[in-house]
């Protein structure tokens, strides 16, 4: 998974992005933006997660896997959250992502983190638009080909029988 080979945007090139976003907040503040008619990009595919805190890092994976060029994560404010500490969870696997992001090749930027309230459409708005622009100039992102399952099973008994 590197996406260090940037190239050119093919023409007509939009980017795609995954955000997840709270039940409690970030998405009732999503859909008060649609209800106010607070236009914010098309491109962004919304899932709605119990919590933020609920968010493996493995949905992120998966969505830039599954085309995602950008991921954003909506969760309530510190000290807000629904499940008490789920925004400080989300907090620790976002730094963790980040981190493991930067090591496979992948700028992390394309992953961002927004504490956004129920009342605040208009955040989502900007937040958003603000996430699609970033994206667009990254480019699109270009993953090398992921092993396959028997052949990276072998690569780690390999190394692990090669530290013994």
């Amino acid at each position: 998974m590197s996406d260090s080979n940037r190239s050119a945007q093919p023409p007509g090139w939009e980017p795609r992005i995954t955000a997840f976003f709270c039940n409690w907040c970030t998405y009732t503040a999503s859909d008060l933006a649609g209800v106010s008619r607070m236009a914010y990009a098309p491109n962004t595919r919304v899932i709605r997660v119990m919590c933020s805190g609920r968010i493996d890092p493995q949905f992120v994976l998966a969505a830039l896997r599954a085309g995602a060029d950008g991921v954003l994560i909506g969760g309530c404010h510190p000290g807000d959250c629904h499940y008490q500490e789920g925004n400080y969870k989300c907090l620790r696997r976002f730094t963790m992502l980040r981190r493991y992001l930067s090591e496979m090749g992948i700028d992390p930027q394309r992953l961002r983190l927004e504490w956004i309230a129920a009342s605040e459409g208009d955040k989502v708005q900007r937040v958003t638009n603000e996430m699609v622009e970033q994206i667009r100039k990254l480019g699109p992102l270009k993953l090398a080909p992921l092993p396959q399952a028997q052949g990276c099973q072998r690569a780690v008994a390999e190394r692990a029988a090669a530290e013994v």
